[in-house]
């Protein structure tokens, strides 16, 4: 990529640092965007074994790129976004991506396609890692920042998203038992 093309493309994703999240950190600020998605990355590449047929370096892909339309829009949680909101965020996604020289244009444009199909292994892991990052994260933050809602949402959320793979659904069956004590204490306190 010539320098100046590269320099804009990253003044663009550098907004996903800034732009948070509906969750907070186990520290107790707002999760940003950029840091959700580089611990999507970090557990793709921690499962790799997992998935010996799959291509790991295209799920680390998917992952690194699968919110950068919030660049744009901003980050709605998944219980809020609407139809309206989802087309909005494709369609200004495209067009940054149209603007990107060649071959990124034509990679990105595949990978949002594929991510969005979900029919290969590749775009199945990237979508379990994103609904299990979310809730892993839930779990590490306070629940005093849990909306009332959120209590059935992490017992529930993501499984139909691991369903097709052993390894992930015994992850998530984790998940949840840390979502359960998690509650349960905080019932206790």
């Amino acid at each position: 990529m010539e320098v100046q093309a590269l320099l804009d493309a990253l003044h663009v994703a550098e907004r996903l640092k800034d732009t948070t999240r509906h969750c907070f950190t186990s520290g107790g600020r707002r999760e940003s965007v950029a840091e959700h998605s580089w611990r999507i990355a970090l557990m793709a590449y921690f499962v790799g074994d997992e998935f010996p047929e799959a291509d790991m370096d295209k799920v680390i892909r998917m992952c690194l790129i699968h919110d950068l339309g919030e660049c744009f829009t901003g980050d709605i949680p998944s219980f809020r976004k609407t139809q309206a909101d989802e087309d909005a965020e494709e369609r200004l996604l495209y067009e940054w991506v149209a603007s990107l020289p060649e071959p990124y244009r034509t990679e990105l444009r595949a990978l949002y396609e594929e991510m969005a199909a979900r029919e290969t292994l590749e775009a199945k892991i990237y979508k379990a890692m994103d609904s299990l990052e979310a809730v892993i994260q839930h779990n590490e933050s306070d629940i005093a920042t849990w909306e009332p809602h959120e209590y059935d949402l992490n017992l529930r959320y993501g499984w139909d998203k691991v369903a097709f793979s052993g390894y992930l659904t015994r992850l998530r069956e984790a998940i949840r038992a840390d979502t359960e004590r998690k509650i349960e204490a905080s019932q206790k306190a």
